[in-house]
This record gives structure tokens, C-alpha cells and sequence, in this order.
């Protein structure tokens, strides 16, 4: 489980290709400080698994079905990646519940400026578009934001002036394909309320029966 708070950008060094997997090889000073062989991290909103450390650098698998969901498959040597290790229960939750299960991926439709802040619009599907609503979390490449406005083809974010500094999004331009991972809250709410209850569905009959 991670928060969407960025803790550093780390580099990818190599990049070693299967069939229709990969490993990557990244540098990273502060979140490669701790890790142990098994862990979790954070890698453009995705949750690897941290295979072998060495010193300022981890290298993690990519399997095919992450492959198949993310924005990881066009990594190269020399990119940036958001990265995020595991949440600790004693840690504040600065942004919002972040599973690193992508849900799929948006292209940036446009990009400006306002004041101190950075406007992004990214389209997507309407599989993903149906759980966005204005105020709501999501993440992209592992970033907790805010949703502000959607409509039926695209949701809108605003970047303050320290996320642009300590995450990917600086470089981000019009075209570039996202990692989203929708709220699981909203997910889970779907679940209950469409399929359960004697009818398949909790209504206010099946409250009103159960005392609600």
C-alpha cells in the first residue's frame, strides 16, 4: 500500500527484455537506502517487487499483464520514474489509499499554466472516467491528486509548484501516455451496490428490510 506521495525520481540504468516481460535496473539514492530483497515499490504508480540491491540502485520484474496496462513497456535507459516505497502503518497518509494496481492508462490532451499552478487534461476510457468525480482522488505514474472537473472523454488535475518539482510531471508534455489508478474506495462501492443483496443490488428495499 502506498500514499501517491512521491519520494524521489529515480533513473532507469537498464532495461533487460523477455518475451513479453522485462527487469529494470534503478538508481535511486533515498528510497534504495533501505530496501531488502521482497519489498514493495512504487514505479510509475505500478507496485513492483524489488528482486536484488546494490548499492544506490534495485532491480525489479515487470511481468506481462503490468506490461499490457502501463506506460513501464516504453521505458528506456535515462528515464525518469516516480518512485514510492511501501506505506508504514505509523506514517502519516499524505495523500490518498494507492494499491500500485493500474487500472489502465490516458494520454495528456492538454497542458497550461495558471498562476502557480499546472493544468492537465487527460483522455481515457470511459472504464476508468466512470470513477472520477470532481474532488475525488486518482493517481498518475503514482502521483495522489485531486480531480478537479471530468466530462465524457477526460478528467482535469492541478498541480501545485512542489509536485511539478519532486515528480515526473515537470516533463510531461501534450501526447504522453499516464498510469491511472481510479480510486478503490469507489471500486469497492460499485461492487457492493451492484451485486449483492436479494436482488442483486442494495436499494433502499434491501435497507429498509435489513433495518437501515
Amino acid at each position: 500500500m502506498f500514499t501517491g506521495i512521491i519520494e524521489e525520481i529515480g533513473i532507469v540504468k537498464s532495461v533487460t527484455k523477455g518475451a513479453k516481460s522485462f527487469s529494470m535496473l534503478i538508481s535511486a539514492d533515498v528510497v534504495a537506502s533501505d530496501l531488502k530483497t521482497g519489498d514493495s515499490v512504487n514505479t510509475n504508480g505500478a507496485c513492483l517487487t524489488v528482486t536484488s540491491i546494490s548499492r544506490n540502485s534495485f532491480t525489479v520484474d515487470v511481468m506481462p499483464e503490468t506490461m499490457r496496462r502501463t506506460n513501464l513497456q516504453s521505458l528506456i535507459p535515462g528515464n525518469p520514474v516516480n518512485l514510492e516505497r511501501a506505506l508504514q502503518l505509523s506514517s502519516r497518509l499524505g495523500g490518498h489509499m494507492v494499491a500500485g494496481h493500474i487500472d489502465g492508462t490516458g494520454l495528456i490532451h492538454q497542458i497550461k499554466k495558471e498562476d502557480n499552478a499546472l493544468w492537465i487534461t487527460v483522455t481515457t476510457g470511459p472504464e476508468i472516467l466512470r470513477y472520477m468525480i470532481p474532488k475525488g482522488s486518482v493517481s498518475l505514474d503514482g502521483i495522489s491528486l485531486t480531480v478537479v472537473h471530468t466530462d465524457a472523454t477526460s478528467f482535469d488535475v492541478s498541480l501545485i509548484p512542489h509536485t511539478m518539482a519532486v515528480t515526473t510531471l515537470k516533463d510531461k508534455k501534450q501526447g504522453d501516455t499516464l498510469n491511472i489508478e481510479c480510486d478503490m474506495v469507489a471500486k469497492y462501492i460499485e461492487k457492493f451496490t451492484g451485486k449483492t443483496g436479494p436482488e442483486g443490488r442494495i436499494n433502499r428495499e434491501f435497507l429498509d428490510q435489513y433495518g437501515f
